[in-house]
C-alpha cells in the first residue's frame, strides 16, 4: 500500500487547502481553528510548567468580559481543575494604610525562603475613569516582584461587591495548576468583600493598627467572627507598648465570640514588617491551624462546603447576565426607568413587570 493511499479523506482534506474539492474558505478555517486549539492546548501546557507569563495570559482570559474569550477561559480552568486544591489559601484584609502590602512582601519573601512558591492576587481599587488599577501593588511590592517563586497580580475590582474581582476564585485555581503552594488574596479594605474573600480562602487573617481607636469598639463584628487570627502589625519603635495592650484587648474579646467550626482558636500576633519580626511567628500559627483543620476533617469539608456556595452564585450570576443583556429587557428597562422618574409607576411595579417579561421571552 502507497503512502498516500494511506491518507483518510479527513487528512487530505486538513492538508491540502488547495484541493479542487474544498473551498478555499472553509480550508482557511479550518486552519484557524486548529491553530487555535493548538494555542490553547500550549497555553494550558505551559501554566501547568509553571511558566509566570502563561499564567498572566491565562488570568487576563479568565477575567475578561469578551465573550469570544469565555469559551477558551473556561477550557483553560477545566484543564487546571485536576492539577488545583494543593495549596494553603490566605485571604489577608485591614483598613487602608495597616500596611497590608509591606506586611504580604515581608511575609512572602520569609516563605519563599522556606521552599515555598507563593502567589499574591491583590485586588485594587478600580479608577471611575479608566476602569484600571489604581494602585498597582507590583510598585508596592518591589522587592517580592522580583523573586522568581513569587507571582503577583493586581486586578481591578470592578463593580463587584466589596470591590472583590469576579474571577478572583478562577485566578486562585489557575495559580495552583502554575504549581503555587501558598496563594495570598489581599482585600481593598474592611467591608462587604471581606465576606466574598472567606468564602474562597482557608484561613482569614485580620491585620489591626494599635492606637488607632478602633481597638473593640470601631471594628466590625463579622469581621472579627471570620477571622482566624488577628495580627496588630506596625509594632516597632515607640508603638510596642501600645501595641502589647492591643493584643490584650484582643485576646479579651475573642474570647466572647462562640467557638469556630474548624475547632481552631483564633490567635492574636504581634508584628513589624518593617523590620521583618514576628512573621515567622505568624506562619507557625498558619501551619499549626492546617495541622488540626486536615487532622480533625474541616480542611476538605469547608472546601466542599464553598464549591457548593460558588455553584450557587455562579447561577446567580449567569442568571443576572442574561437577563440585563437581553435586548429586549435592555430596551424595556430603559423605559421603565423613565416612567419611575416620571412618578408613572413604582420600583416593584417595574421590577415585576420586567421579570414576567422575561419569563415570557424565555418561553419563544
Amino acid at each position: 500500500m502507497s503512502k498516500n493511499s494511506e491518507k483518510s479523506a479527513l487528512h487530505e482534506t486538513g492538508s491540502s487547502p488547495g484541493s479542487k474539492n474544498i473551498n478555499p474558505n472553509s480550508a482557511e478555517r479550518i486552519r484557524a481553528i486548529r491553530k487555535k486549539r493548538a494555542s490553547e492546548e500550549d497555553l494550558t501546557s505551559q501554566l501547568l510548567k509553571g511558566n509566570k507569563t502563561a499564567l498572566g495570559r491565562a488570568i487576563t482570559m479568565v477575567e475578561s468580559n469578551q465573550p469570544a474569550h469565555k469559551e477558551k477561559a473556561q477550557a483553560l480552568i477545566e484543564g487546571a481543575l485536576s492539577h488545583a486544591n494543593k495549596s494553603i489559601r490566605i485571604g489577608i484584609t485591614g483598613v487602608p494604610g495597616v500596611g497590608k502590602s509591606t506586611f504580604i512582601e515581608s511575609f512572602g519573601s520569609y516563605l519563599i525562603k522556606q521552599g515555598k512558591k507563593v502567589a499574591v492576587l491583590a485586588v485594587d481599587p478600580t479608577s471611575s475613569l479608566s476602569r484600571g488599577s489604581i494602585l498597582g501593588d507590583k510598585t508596592r511590592m518591589e522587592n517580592l516582584v522580583r523573586e522568581e517563586h513569587a507571582f503577583i497580580r493586581p486586578s481591578p475590582s470592578g463593580e463587584s461587591l466589596g470591590g472583590v474581582a469576579r474571577k478572583t476564585r478562577e485566578s486562585i485555581v489557575l495559580c495552583e495548576a502554575a504549581g503555587f503552594d501558598v496563594i495570598l488574596i489581599e482585600t481593598v479594605g474592611v467591608g462587604q468583600s471581606e465576606t466574598t474573600v472567606h468564602s474562597m480562602t482557608d484561613f482569614f487573617l485580620l491585620l489591626k493598627l494599635a492606637g488607632a481607636g478602633d481597638e473593640l469598639q470601631g471594628i466590625k463584628r463579622g469581621i472579627i467572627e471570620m477571622a482566624d487570627a488577628i495580627v496588630i502589625n506596625k509594632a516597632d519603635g515607640d508603638n510596642q507598648k501600645a501595641a502589647r495592650e492591643a493584643k490584650l484587648e484582643f485576646n479579651r474579646a475573642l474570647q466572647l465570640y462562640p467557638s469556630k467550626e474548624s475547632g481552631w482558636k483564633p490567635e492574636v500576633a504581634l508584628s513589624s514588617a518593617l523590620y521583618n519580626s514576628g512573621i515567622a511567628e505568624v506562619w507557625e500559627m498558619i501551619s499549626n491551624f492546617q495541622k488540626l483543620v486536615f487532622k480533625n476533617g474541616h480542611f476538605n469539608a469547608n472546601r466542599h462546603q464553598q464549591n457548593k456556595f460558588w455553584l450557587l452564585q455562579t447561577i446567580n450570576e449567569h442568571l443576572k447576565n442574561n437577563f440585563y443583556q437581553h435586548p429586549q429587557i435592555k430596551e424595556a428597562l430603559a423605559e421603565q426607568l423613565e416612567a419611575i422618574g416620571n412618578n408613572k409607576t413604582t420600583a416593584f411595579s417595574a421590577a415585576i413587570y420586567l421579570l414576567n417579561k422575561y419569563r415570557e421571552l424565555q418561553k419563544i
